[in-house]
């Protein structure tokens, strides 16, 4: 956030020593941080500092700035913490960390962390086979290719395991036909990883759902970026119909056997979303606590105001549990005991005090709050869409009550 963002008339900021208070680790939770992974959180911070600064307006003019989504692979920060040997290795605590730094800096470009790495460069690399990996895994991570993962249909969000794509064998082919929609990066000339339900009467896979890796530029592939959006506007997500699209047999993931295989990799983004939840947060946060020591109202600083340092408390009650829940997860990740479903309540907790947190921001801005120079009307839209992605907060809700009750509500 810039200086003159928050500058307003007739005051200076250097009227007023922010520096100390800007520290919104309030319990020191990410104060020992290894070597390692600082160096990682530092080179994300550098990229926001470099990118950053150009986001605001292309989310005002709903543009895809394709150069800032490409910086991001140069830079090495789309691994997510996937382990494979052609990938750089970064600890659950460092992912999280860049999860949470790029969303703090932009919430569309922690959506391009999340598709490009967290979904598509993880399918490849966990289901791929080798000629698929040696082919593309490089230019996905570096950023010169674009993935995208394709799951959710127009018809099938939360009840994605009723996906109706299909894919049937047609000689030495296969031929995709359906549809998907919300597709980051499924318009911006890359590969998308396409799950569908194979359609082979016979066959002993008929039914099963499995994953094919599809060339944008093949015939029949039509991807529409979605316009119209509130939230997100700076990555183009789009509505995709396959057209009798055909691939090559060997087109498919070998590793992909069955709908597991895609839960698989949404269980390991879900912590992602907790992680990028708490980047918006700690961005609202820093922007009401800088606001409120620096405008002045009825000749105070906001800031002296009794109702103001309440709010504030209640933002840094939220986004210090938020930041214990993330930094448990990644505990929990490296020592390998990370359970799906603990995965789920980060996300619920967190997108929801993601959302508490804005709206106090918001609020304490007053009419300044909807500017997007001051940042909180921006991530306070984009928290909306990562709170429903990854699992709403009712499925995430029956996922948990399922595993505390024994008792599943799904059927």
């Amino acid at each position: 956030m810039s200086d003159e963002a928050l500058s307003f008339p007739g005051q200076s900021v250097e009227s007023y020593d922010t520096t100390s208070r800007l520290d919104s680790d309030y319990y020191a939770v990410f104060s020992d941080i290894p070597a390692d992974d600082r160096v990682a959180w530092d080179r994300a911070k550098a990229y926001i500092d470099e990118v950053g600064p150009q986001m605001a307006d292309a989310w005002d003019r709903a543009e895809y700035p394709l150069d800032a989504a490409r910086r991001m692979g140069e830079m090495d920060l789309v691994v997510d913490g996937i382990e494979h040997p052609s990938l750089t290795r970064l600890s659950p605590l460092a992912a999280g960390l860049v999860n949470m730094e790029i969303s703090r800096g932009d919430g569309s470009l922690g959506t391009v962390l999340a598709v490009q790495g967290g979904l598509a460069l993880r399918t490849l690399a966990l289901f791929g086979s080798p000629e698929q990996q040696e082919k593309w895994l490089t230019g996905m991570a570096d950023g010169s290719v674009f993935g995208s993962f394709a799951l959710t249909e127009p018809d099938h969000g939360s009840d994605s395991v009723s996906l109706e794509t299909v894919a049937r064998r047609d000689g030495d082919t296969w031929v995709i036909r359906g549809a998907k929609k919300w597709i980051g990066n499924g318009s911006s000339g890359g590969v998308t990883f396409v799950w569908a339900r194979v359609d082979d009467e016979g066959a002993a896979e008929h039914g099963a759902v499995r994953c094919f890796l599809v060339e944008q530029d093949t015939p029949g592939y039509i991807g529409t970026p979605i316009r119209g959006k509130g939230s997100l506007r700076a990555i183009h997500q789009a509505h995709i119909l396959f057209d009798d699209v055909r691939v090559p047999l060997d087109a498919v993931l070998p590793g992909t056997k069955s709908f597991r295989d895609a839960s698989t990799v949404l269980y390991a983004t879900r912590s992602g979303v907790a992680w990028s939840a708490l980047g918006h947060a700690t961005a609202c946060y820093e922007a009401a606590l800088a606001y409120s020591t620096q405008r002045v109202q009825f000749g105070k600083p906001l800031a002296k105001f009794q109702m103001v340092q309440e709010r504030l408390t209640h933002m840094l009650e939220d986004l210090t549990a938020m930041q214990l829940y993330c930094r448990r997860l990644a505990d929990l990740e490296t020592a390998g005991a990370l359970r799906p479903t603990q995965a789920s309540l980060a996300k619920f907790h967190n997108t929801r005090a993601a959302r508490r947190i804005a709206s106090l921001a918001r609020d304490l801005l007053g009419g300044n709050g909807i500017l997007l120079e001051n940042g909180v009307m921006q991530h306070m839209a984009d928290i909306e869409a990562i709170h429903t992605y990854e699992g709403t907060e009712s499925v995430q809700a029956l996922l948990l009550g399922r595993d505390i009750t024994g008792m599943s509500a799904f059927v």
